[in-house]
């Protein structure tokens, strides 16, 4: 059969991180349908995300509006098409106003009294049924995109990227103890000792940012904040080891399989952790007894962070070593 045809519309997050959690699914998608071509629809932050996806045909930016105005904006853009498959990762009605021979819509899971929650990956992939395995978040670049972040990394001992920043105060760990942090990793008896700081953040990031800049001689950093997302992404998958907040920056190392150590406070690791066989994630400690119980982020020492980020590298390089003797 021709299924040159074939159209898929994919509805996900403006949130980058929820965003980039439902990347496997697209990613299915453009594996499995290798004659599809796809619409992208999502906010405008996290839109940028999907610029380099396979037989991209069109990104659509949903402007969220009073009384649900921005489902009847994108309707008006998508209703002249019939879709070989629409997956809406937003949960909406609208996959069922369109013409589409198959529909995947995004329903949270009922759980049970006192039954952990499902990490968001997992949800995602329910949203279309049994897979065999649960397709992992990553991001689809262009060679030319990749160039030039190896530019932007250049020549030099092994990268320690940090994202201090989040949209949420609660969930952000001091600059200052990333600082601490660095300097112990980065320092003359660190495990990363001939390494450079690899500074990632938004265009207002600045207040989480300076006391890194302030700590880290200049001729060891590479500051990328403000970088365009997808280009930082990039930069990621030459990073020796990511540590940041539970933020948008730190699902994209996971994504770009960048060694990852989460850290967490009052947000859910059981749900949010860092994805991928190379990720980790520490959190402070709990008011509480039940999993669900905040933490505050002042209880997470600096100590604890090193010796994590330590365990991390010392558990990836092993693992690089014997996949490099077979």
């Amino acid at each position: 059969m021709d299924r040159s045809g074939d159209r898929v519309l994919f509805i996900t997050s403006g949130n980058i991180g929820d965003a980039v959690l439902t990347t496997g699914l697209l990613r299915h998608f453009v594996e499995s349908e290798p004659q599809a071509r796809f619409t992208i629809a999502a906010g405008p932050r996290a839109l940028p995300l999907f610029a380099d996806t396979p037989r991209l045909e069109r990104l659509i930016e949903v402007h969220k509006g009073r009384r649900a105005q921005h489902w009847l904006e994108l309707w008006r853009q998508v209703a002249g098409r019939r879709w070989s498959a629409i997956i809406d990762m937003r949960g909406s009605a609208l996959a069922f106003l369109l013409w589409a021979q198959r529909r995947y819509v995004y329903r949270s899971i009922r759980l049970a009294p006192g039954e952990a929650p499902p990490h968001k990956v997992l949800e995602a992939a329910r949203t279309i049924g049994r897979l065999e395995q649960p397709p992992s978040p990553m991001l689809y670049i262009s060679a030319t995109r990749q160039s030039h972040a190896d530019a932007l990394i250049g020549p030099g001992g092994p990268v320690l990227a940090l994202a201090p920043a989040a949209t949420w105060p609660p969930k952000t760990w001091a600059g200052e103890r990333f600082a601490e942090t660095a300097l112990a990793l980065l320092g003359p008896s660190g495990p990363l000792a001939d390494g450079r700081a690899l500074l990632i953040g938004g265009r207002d990031d600045g207040r989480f940012l300076e006391p890194l800049r302030a700590a880290l001689p200049p001729s060891r950093v590479i500051d990328i904040a403000g970088l365009d997302l997808l280009t930082a992404y990039a930069c990621l998958r030459r990073v020796r080891l990511f540590i940041g907040n539970d933020s948008g920056p730190m699902h994209l190392a996971a994504a770009a399989g960048a060694p990852t150590l989460g850290l967490f406070g009052p947000s859910d690791d059981r749900m949010y952790r860092p994805w991928g066989p190379q990720a980790a994630f520490i959190r402070a400690t709990r008011t509480g007894g039940s999993p669900s119980d905040a933490g505050s982020m002042d209880a997470l020492s600096v100590a604890e962070v090193v010796r994590a980020a330590t365990e991390l590298l010392e558990r990836t390089q092993a693992k690089d070593a014997a996949i490099a003797a077979v």
